[in-house]
């Protein structure tokens, strides 16, 4: 179960990480593979850039405003300079969530649902887990190493376990594929986090 701790401070590693990667990344690299099945790299970044987005706009009561999740508003500008506009859109998430009250702000967040709506400290949560995986993402897709502290992956694990799985899981909209069986040889808290969330930890592209 989810609590109202402050995950901010390792939210930020997250996110930072995540930035340096796309840095690397070019135009040239968006048709690469990745985990998310279906989407190339391209697909992936403008899903991340959007997201910051939506969540930025959230933090500041706007969240119920769907156009602020609408990937094909940032698509056009990602896939033309993806390195800038991903930083740019991190840098407001960060400044957002940076608030002072933003821990006990409504959440309006409507990919959960039409009314659905969670406090800041909660949405943030969500938030912080999404960005180690996708951080891994588009490291395993850019062939990068994936180096992020194990403090921070501590943090995001209860939140990660948290994370129901079932059939909602086979859904077309849903953020997560099921939940991969336990390694049997025990594996780093990072691995474990990505099989519960549908990743194989080996997945190479």
């Amino acid at each position: 179960m989810l609590t109202n701790t402050d995950v901010r401070r390792s939210h930020r590693i997250a996110v930072e990480t995540s930035v340096r990667l796309v840095s690397n990344i070019t135009p040239a690299d968006l048709g690469r593979a990745t985990p998310c099945a279906g989407w190339d790299l391209g697909d992936l970044l403008v899903h991340m850039t959007v997201q910051h987005r939506g969540f930025a706009a959230a933090a500041r009561g706007r969240g119920a405003d769907h156009t602020m999740w609408d990937p094909g508003t940032v698509a056009d500008a990602v896939r033309a300079r993806p390195a800038d506009v991903y930083s740019a859109a991190a840098d407001d998430v960060l400044a957002a969530f940076a608030a002072e009250g933003v821990l006990d702000t409504p959440f309006a967040l409507p990919e959960f649902g039409s009314d659905a709506a969670f406090p800041g400290s909660m949405a943030i949560q969500f938030h912080f887990v999404d960005y180690v995986v996708h951080g891994w993402d588009v490291a395993r897709a850019a062939g990068l190493p994936f180096d992020i502290p194990a403090d921070v992956v501590g943090a995001a694990a209860p939140i990660a376990f948290a994370v129901p799985d079932g059939e909602m899981r086979d859904a077309d909209d849903s953020p997560f594929a099921p939940a991969l069986a336990p390694s049997k040889s025990g594996r780093s808290e990072l691995d474990r986090i990505l099989r519960h969330l549908g990743r194989s930890p080996d997945w190479r592209p």
